[in-house]
């Protein structure tokens, strides 16, 4: 019973941390070291991406206009002098309108964690059944007991600490994102180039909205561990809790798939 007290522990304990993550902001996360050093790297990649952005209008210029005349049609002299300051503004306030795309996804998953009606405070535990057979087992019979119990938790425990990763990589992909945005962003400034730009904001929306697709995966298994698996009362204690772990184990399967696949689900709703 220890062992399996203690694997839901753990597994309960990473849910609950998932919870936090989801709503947390990366600028307090860890107590924001991480992402004053990204907000560094981020103004010193501004300089290059200046730099960039004048290479990337040369390129747009040459490639879109077959001669210098086309240049002295006044249409076309404005269209580019407003691509070239929406570039530099992209470059500028780039950081400003991803934190804003953010924050519109995390009123998202926050309206989906309240309507719900969950905020992950109820864990899995063992039912009175299990616990109740598990008690009532003589010496003898604990040994393939303690051995199931075993094999079970430490499935348990590895699958808890894969759940958690994946929701930490997010995490870390929003500040890798966050560190190199002047450089996609300055691709705006020539129209051959722009596509890059725009594949780069919509890949961090997608990271982004991964936070509500984990959170809808993680509300779906709250729901599901509710009702716990049922236990035969007629059979003996290792067949009971053979049956109850591993009952348990594919619903931990199914949440865990479903976090590890938030990101592919993103991909196919926005076709990147």
């Amino acid at each position: 019973m220890d062992n399996l007290n203690s694997a839901l522990g753990t597994w309960n304990d990473k849910l609950a941390e998932i919870w936090t993550l989801l709503t947390q902001d990366p600028a307090t996360f860890k107590g924001g070291g991480i992402w004053q050093v990204m907000l560094d790297i981020n103004g010193a990649l501004k300089a290059i991406g200046y730099g960039l952005l004048v290479l990337f209008f040369a390129v747009g210029v040459v490639k879109t206009c077959s001669s210098f005349t086309d240049l002295k049609r006044p249409e076309a002299a404005f269209k580019m002098f407003i691509r070239f300051a929406l570039a530099k503004a992209a470059v500028g306030y780039g950081l400003d309108l991803m934190l804003a795309v953010f924050k519109i996804i995390q009123g998202m998953v926050s309206t989906i964690i309240t309507q719900s009606g969950l905020s992950g405070s109820s864990g899995t535990t063992l039912p009175q059944e299990i616990i109740d057979k598990i008690n009532n087992v003589g010496f003898w019979d604990s040994i393939p007991l303690w051995a199931v119990t075993l094999l079970g938790g430490l499935f348990i425990t590895v699958l808890a600490f894969i759940m958690i990763l994946t929701v930490y990589s997010r995490m870390f992909k929003l500040y890798m994102y966050t560190a190199i945005a002047p450089i996609p962003m300055s691709t705006f400034a020539g129209e051959t180039t722009s596509n890059v730009g725009k594949n780069f904001l919509r890949s961090y929306a997608g990271v982004c909205l991964e936070g509500a697709i984990i959170a809808l995966a993680c509300i779906i298994f709250s729901v599901m561990a509710a009702s716990p698996p049922a236990v035969d009362p007629n059979v003996s204690a290792v067949t009971a809790v053979w049956s109850y772990v591993g009952e348990l184990i594919f619903n931990l399967l199914v949440l865990v798939g479903a976090v590890r696949m938030s990101d592919r689900i993103v991909k196919e709703l926005l076709g990147l």
